[in-house]
């Protein structure tokens, strides 16, 4: 009987000195799963380190992108026309000329964005045509700049206004003093016939009944519905989706149409494209009111006015 109590009471010893290591066992792991959880919280945030080679390109030049960020395990790109790459790094060809924002996701929660601009390919073939390279409307007192493309020698410009050659050059630059549609002719040496360019030039100041389009039962929803897509961009919504809904529904894919803004007082015009851009980059901006003017006999958007405010001096 002695022997058999003895042999029980080593094995529930024994029992519990293996449960006691066990225990300590756990809480080591445990112990290091709080320590790690720990460092990777405060000392171990990561920002995303990511580039592209390139933010001009041709149709015919790849985009090169790459991505370095600490501990990376999965990457979306994707290129602001729908298509999409799930690699680290490699290339990229637009079938198409345009403005883009090419954004990056990695791990599914950091994220970076880069604006790129793809130009028609410079074809070394054709080097007798000569074209018009620049904007298709503008407004009165405010210098446009139109430039000849091609080779020649001898540029000369009538832009419509004075029936005669207002400027002699590779690069025009002009000033209208009436709004209206001109008809810009520019000849050269090199071309029998003139290369002509349509400009349509208006007066944001003016009232101009039937074109401009006013406040009413729908075009209120008109200028309604520019306004919040401008401050969904400028709210850091995403650009492609807003940006191409407003040139594709109001702007007939014409991202040079003009846009007149009025900040804090400040007056100054830019292309479509530059303007969004500057509301994605340019800080806490207000868009108060967006004001839309239709070329004539067109359904197009000719010149838009916008007034914004900024948030910084709002706060003030």
């Amino acid at each position: 009987m002695a022997d058999s109590t003895t042999t029980n009471g080593k094995s529930v010893s024994s029992n519990s000195q293996g449960y006691i290591f066990l225990w300590i066992f756990i809480a080591i792991i445990i112990i290091a799963a709080l320590i790690f959880l720990f460092k990777s919280s405060l000392f171990d945030k990561r920002t995303v380190d990511a580039r592209i080679l390139k933010d001009e390109l041709f149709l015919n030049e790849d985009l090169v992108f790459t991505d370095n960020t600490k501990n990376a395990k999965k990457w979306v790109w994707e290129f602001g026309n729908g298509a999409k790459s799930e690699t680290q790094n490699g290339t990229y060809r637009y079938a198409k000329t345009g403005s883009y924002i090419v954004r990056l996701t990695v791990d599914g929660e950091l994220r970076e964005q880069f604006p790129v601009t793809v130009s028609d390919t410079i074809a070394a073939a054709v080097d007798t045509l000569v074209s018009i390279s620049g904007p298709t409307s503008g407004v009165i007192n405010e210098e446009v700049r139109l430039e000849a493309e091609g080779n020649g020698n001898n540029f000369q410009w009538a832009f419509g206004e004075t029936n005669r050659v207002d400027v002699k050059g590779r690069t025009a630059l002009y000033t209208y003093r009436l709004p209206g549609k001109y008809l810009v002719r520019l000849t050269t040496e090199r071309d029998s016939r003139p290369i002509y360019h349509t400009i349509f030039i208006t007066d944001p100041d003016a009232d101009l009944d039937g074109i401009m389009v006013m406040p009413g039962e729908g075009e209120r929803k008109v200028i309604d519905d520019i306004r919040s897509r401008l401050q969904a961009i400028a709210n850091g919504a995403d650009f492609n989706t807003n940006y191409y809904y407003l040139i594709r529904k109001y702007l007939c894919n014409n991202e040079k149409v003009t846009v007149a803004v009025e900040q804090d007082s400040v007056k100054k015009s830019m292309d479509f494209y530059s303007y969004c851009m500057g509301l994605t980059f340019g800080g806490e901006i207000t868009v108060d009111e967006a004001q839309l003017t239709i070329s004539p006999n067109s359904t197009c958007a000719s010149l838009l006015n916008i007034k914004q405010h900024s948030a910084k001096i709002e706060k003030k």
